[in-house]
């Protein structure tokens, strides 16, 4: 018996045939064999009634934008598959990320500090014969999502907002004045917060194959040696498997988290997540000085994470808008999720609100609520450095030693540019002044690359990087404009409003310590 099978066999509940069933889906996607669905279709009838302003399918990550809507006076349905409940996994955030729901009303300050289960620091980032960057205040904080969910669940209903649980999604169709989902409720505006695998987003994608993977396991176990401290980026193996290999860790209210993770391509022969889990329990008790059976396993955590270059999704229909994961606009370097919502709730929710008011539901008017950022493109080169094809050839430590060069500098920067990458934020000063001080420190090293993500991808991120600057530029323009944008109709201000947001977040100058 694999060491897999041993250690997932006696957790609770069916955790090895659902990482079988991941392994399943996973094959689907690298051959495409995956059934496109029909699950939005559309009439040019109108509705007679619209009963709801926003109907939100998919819970978990929807009660949070949901919550949102409803405490500004919107009226929002919400429709969950299952009981709409968090995991006993924290997800784990930077405390400066979550000051958005206290923003927009969704918890009160001592809520807040009751949902936060763990805090640690410092955390470090490490690669295979370079030295070590420590930092603080990055992903520190562990929250308690059962806890989190069901207060922002009561928050929701007490503003108004109606939960339909076991109520999976169905169909839409979308008419001339509103949207009927699974032939019940109408609405005005459709949210598709149904994640990566949502049909809607299948639908509009038409079987198309990822760009890129992030393939990811892990556990949470207890046994492990007393350690205050995380791991946000650390590599001490060469590449394997065609893998470069990359591990978290944090401390969690019952254990230890750890995870094993690596950036890949769809090609059929890559590792899928049971031969990942073996390598990373292979590898774990090097990673933190335990044998496996020092160690008492809670959970294990598994999973993969499409990135399509054609990114943030568009749809074809008027009034539905894709959210989160769904919209494909987190970037290609992290598992977008939680941290994603929370970057751009504020956006989103004061966008929705203004699209409803000044009737701005048409599909090239919504489609400016997930806008083109060169903020999140650049970091497909990026993506790209740290991964490796099915048949290609690079030396062993050629991906270690050029993330070593890169951290060596940015830390030598100043966490002013250390810490914004290290949140999936990348702004056109920081990343300049990284890229010139590596090219000029570790001319070796940087060459290397060149051959390995291909001449076309590097200019086409030279596009990216280009644009980047632009829309730094422009946002640093854009107070110039606000006295000029009051004075528009209502619905050019809405254009402008939006162009202003893309600016910003496309620059990341949404970023702040």
């Amino acid at each position: 018996m694999k060491v897999t099978e041993k250690i997932l066999s006696q957790l609770p509940g069916d955790v090895l045939g659902g990482l079988r069933r991941g392994d399943r889906v996973l094959t689907g996607l690298r051959e495409g064999s995956t059934a496109v669905p029909v699950a939005v279709t559309e009439s040019s009838e109108s509705l007679d009634t619209l009963d709801w302003d926003v109907v939100i399918c998919g819970g978990t990550l929807g009660i949070v934008i949901g919550c949102a809507l409803a405490v500004r006076g919107l009226r929002v349905a919400i429709l969950e598959r299952g009981v709409l409940q968090g995991r006993e996994q924290e997800w784990n955030v930077s405390r400066k990320e979550l000051e958005v729901l206290l923003e927009l009303n969704l918890l009160r300050e001592e809520e807040l500090e009751q949902a936060i289960v763990t805090e640690y620091n410092p955390a470090r980032v490490s690669f295979a014969t370079g030295s070590e960057v420590w930092v603080r205040d990055i992903l520190n904080i562990g929250i308690d999502p059962v806890y989190l969910l069901e207060t922002l669940k009561q928050r929701f209903l007490a503003s108004g907002g109606k939960l339909f649980e076991n109520t999976p999604f169905q169909e839409a169709v979308v008419h001339t004045d509103g949207v009927r989902v699974n032939q019940e409720f109408s609405t005005r505006l459709l949210l598709d917060v149904m994640g990566h695998f949502s049909p809607m987003a299948k639908q509009v994608r038409q079987g198309k194959k990822p760009d890129a993977l992030c393939v990811v396991v892990g556990t949470c176990a207890e046994g492990f040696p007393e350690n205050p401290t995380g791991d946000l980026l650390l590599s001490f193996t060469p590449l394997e498997n065609q893998c470069q290999y990359f591990w978290e860790a944090f401390p969690a209210k019952d254990g230890r988290t750890t995870y094993l993770f690596t950036y890949m391509d769809a090609h059929p022969q890559a590792m899928g997540l049971e031969a990942m889990f073996e390598e990373y329990f292979r590898l774990l008790p090097e990673y933190q000085g335990v044998t496996l059976d020092q160690l008492t396993f809670k959970r294990a955590l598994f999973g993969f994470f499409p990135s399509y270059r054609q990114s943030p999704l568009k749809t074809p229909w008027n009034r539905i808008l894709p959210v989160g994961d769904a919209s494909g606009s987190q970037s290609p370097l992290s598992f977008g999720g939680f941290g994603a919502m929370l970057r751009h709730l504020k956006r989103l929710t004061l966008g929705i609100e203004e699209a409803l008011q000044t009737e701005q539901l048409s599909a090239k008017a919504l489609s400016l609520l997930q806008p083109y950022q060169p903020s999140l493109s650049v970091t497909w080169l990026f993506q790209k450095a740290m991964s490796v094809g099915i048949n290609q050839k690079i030396a062993p430590h050629q991906i270690n030693q050029l993330l070593s060069a890169v951290f060596q500098e940015m830390q030598g920067l100043g966490e002013g540019v250390l810490k914004p990458f290290l949140q999936d934020v990348v702004q056109f000063s920081g990343l300049t002044k990284s890229l010139l001080k590596t090219n000029l420190s570790h001319p070796g090293v940087v060459i290397k690359v060149i051959p390995q993500v291909g001449f076309m991808s590097l200019l086409d991120w030279m596009v990216h990087y280009v644009n980047l600057g632009v829309y730094s530029i422009l946002f640093s323009l854009s107070p110039m404009l606000e006295n000029w944008i009051k004075t528009l109709p209502s619905s050019s201000q809405y254009y402008w409003h939006r162009r202003i947001d893309a600016w910003k977040y496309g620059s990341g100058a949404d970023y702040s310590d």
